[in-house]
């Protein structure tokens, strides 16, 4: 094996290893780590649930057809969720996946039962060419 490649090809194990890691322990704790077609399969059904996790920012600049911004830093983002009906199936989605990871598991352990985060976040939903709506910010229109 070229030696000035073993380093790379050890990085890209690891990451891989990461990867399953991550997936293995959401699935543990009830959380299914799903790709963009499956959560847009998902959102298709009747009375789920879709919760953007970022920031007021980021979600006007871009969001989930019909998702609902909670931002996850928001001092009473817990007390936000209690409002969600615990029963009904909840997709919860971020710019790449580590708050969203996060958001999932505090909604598990609220009692929610079937948790779905987007794998990649919005960042691989767009790179699949899926929809995305963009909002008005102070009633100014995008690009104006």
């Amino acid at each position: 094996m070229n030696t000035t490649l073993r380093p790379y090809i050890i990085l890209l194990l690891f990451a891989a290893f990461m990867g399953c890691k991550q997936e293995g322990n959401l699935q543990k704790e009830g959380i299914q780590l799903v790709s963009p077609a499956e959560m847009q399969n998902l959102l298709q059904m009747e009375n789920v649930q879709l919760i953007d996790v970022r920031t007021p920012v980021e979600y006007t600049d871009g969001h989930l057809p019909n998702a609902q911004n909670i931002n996850f830093f928001d001092d009473d983002f817990e007390k936000q969720l209690e409002k969600l009906d615990k029963n009904q199936p909840i997709c919860v989605y971020c710019k790449s996946g580590g708050r969203s990871s996060k958001a999932a598991k505090i909604l598990r352990e609220k009692g929610f039962k079937a948790v779905y985060n987007l794998d990649g976040g919005i960042i691989k939903w767009q790179k699949e060419g899926l929809e995305v709506e963009e909002s008005e910010s102070d009633g100014i229109p995008k690009g104006e």
